[in-house]
């Protein structure tokens, strides 16, 4: 290779001389740490979009809060930018987040939120070259665009849709660049809507972004969780939680479509090794019979492993060797 020519060059060079990753943020799942990044260990990438979308109350604004708090905890800066005004300081910090390193902005319109998260980023990175930024936008599907906010009534029209289309095309297009420039990982937030009079196939569709929005993203998780069959409850019925999967429907730093099982507890958050067992299963690492599990000799229940797998010394072979 001509030394002088790649001098020459002002906006090229060697592959080789590119970062193969800028690191990864946990999501406070070990299983949906797998899915996403291969490893148990990482999770969703830095220098790269990541959407979690799916219906309401399917813990989509949870796992945001945590890869925050993941992040907070690695010493990275943190931004959420909150377009639904819905989110709660105080479970925010019950779940770890510490609100005085958490950067908060509200903006009205589509185009506002992107712009903020743009100055935050250039305003970081003047005073800071290299720690990496990850920021939560809760959620795109709520955020209207200028022309819909500017206009005098409430009459919508049949090109709202394609106009606030457009425009997260054209912020995603000013955006994306960012990411892995600046080592940012950018988390968004989407609904879902359905399509009416669909009677065959799924009538599941974004409620934001059009078809632009996931061609940008370097991963796409679905959130799943049934109102009434995936509710976790005591023994006096009193609902505790909810339950339901993940499904990894883009990936483009590890295997795509994939999926996993998560648990959230109101009070606690995540539960973290919720869905590692069918994940040991599906990669080989333990074996099951019946109602017994086996990983080499040591063989143990389902109750076990839930009670005991990321504290009791009897799992610490199994923890060393899928790397927790």
């Amino acid at each position: 290779m001509n030394i002088e020519v790649l001098k020459r060059l002002k906006n090229a060079g060697l592959l080789s001389e590119q970062a193969p990753n800028m690191g990864f943020v946990g999501t406070g799942s070990y299983a949906l740490n797998k899915i996403i990044s291969g490893d148990y260990t990482k999770g969703i990438p830095v220098g790269m979009i990541t959407q979690f979308h799916g219906e309401a109350s399917t813990a989509k604004t949870v796992f945001a809060t945590h890869i925050l708090k993941e992040a907070q905890e690695k010493g990275y800066y943190t931004m959420l930018v909150d377009s639904e005004n819905a989110y709660n300081p105080e479970f925010a910090a019950h779940l770890g987040i510490d609100p005085k390193k958490l950067i908060y902005a509200a903006p009205e319109t589509l185009e506002d939120c992107f712009q903020v998260i743009e100055d935050a980023v250039v305003a970081i990175r003047e005073t800071d070259p290299d720690t990496p930024i990850v920021v939560a936008y809760d959620s795109i599907a709520v955020s209207p665009s200028k022309a819909e906010y500017e206009a005098e009534n409430y009459e919508g029209n049949n090109m709202q849709g394609a106009v606030r289309a457009k425009s997260t095309g054209a912020c995603l297009r000013k955006i994306n660049p960012l990411m892995r420039k600046y080592k940012v990982a950018l988390v968004i937030i989407n609904q879902i809507r359905n399509k009416v009079g669909v009677m065959y196939g799924s009538p599941d569709t974004m409620a934001a972004g059009g078809k632009s929005l996931e061609y940008y993203l370097g991963v796409n998780l679905k959130c799943i969780s049934n109102k009434t069959s995936d509710l976790i409850k005591d023994d006096n019925k009193k609902v505790l939680g909810i339950q339901g999967k993940v499904r990894n429907t883009k990936n483009k730093v590890s295997v795509p479509f994939r999926e996993c099982e998560f648990e959230l507890v109101y009070n606690e958050g995540l539960n973290a090794y919720a869905g590692i067992l069918p994940q040991l299963l599906t990669d080989g690492v333990i074996k099951q019979t019946g109602s017994w599990y086996s990983f080499g000799d040591f063989k143990f229940q389902k109750k076990q492993f839930n009670e005991g797998f990321l504290t009791d010394e009897v799992f610490s072979e199994l923890r060393k060797e899928i790397g927790l």
